[in-house]
């Protein structure tokens, strides 16, 4: 039995988009990241990027829990002697809201080429504007608690089941023999 590889050419690329208000940034990043390398579909395959655009809109709105806005720290290296520099969490919103989500998306991909390339297809905005709707792109809702181990799946609505009707069950034939006395 052969397992099925997916081919580069072969694979259409869907287009989601997200309103990242009030949605916490590890699991709005969590349920990102696995869309963008493809682990939604059952056609995965590790060494081709199978995975979909993702747009992220209101990423100025994303919050942290507990006291992360004032004890996260982001770092940066310039490759210079004395040019690394360390930034708080919310300074770094006010100069660049995007870059917040980009990082901790960036930081569940893999950490190679192919990671880059998957990286790219995450488009991300601080208004509720984005300049891709002619791309049609299907609205994800993003996930409050906990994310499931699949990824964003489309969730479908359950019909409601007809009750069933209840069977009754056949009396028992009475035995003739009289029970047993010790």
């Amino acid at each position: 039995m052969n397992c099925y590889q997916a081919k580069a050419g072969e694979l259409t690329r869907n287009w989601y988009v997200i309103d990242a208000t009030d949605l916490v940034v590890g699991r709005l990043a969590a349920q990102i990241a696995p869309i963008l390398m493809g682990k939604h579909r059952p056609t995965y395959t590790p060494h081709i990027d199978t995975g979909d655009f993702v747009i992220v809109t209101n990423v100025d709105k994303v919050v942290f829990t507990g006291k992360k806005w004032q004890q996260k720290s982001y770092q940066r290296y310039s490759g210079h002697p004395g040019g690394q520099k360390e930034e708080v969490a919310w300074k770094l919103l006010q100069r660049r809201p995007e870059r917040i989500l980009q990082l901790a998306v960036q930081r569940m991909m893999p950490k190679n080429k192919i990671g880059r390339h998957m990286l790219s297809k995450l488009k991300l905005y601080a208004g509720a504007q984005h300049p891709h709707q002619a791309q049609a792109p299907l609205p994800l809702d993003g996930i409050f608690g906990r994310p499931a181990s699949a990824g964003a799946l489309f969730a479908v609505k359950p019909t409601p089941k007809a009750p069933r009707a209840k069977v009754e069950a056949a009396p028992a034939p009475a035995s003739d023999a009289a029970p047993a006395t010790e």
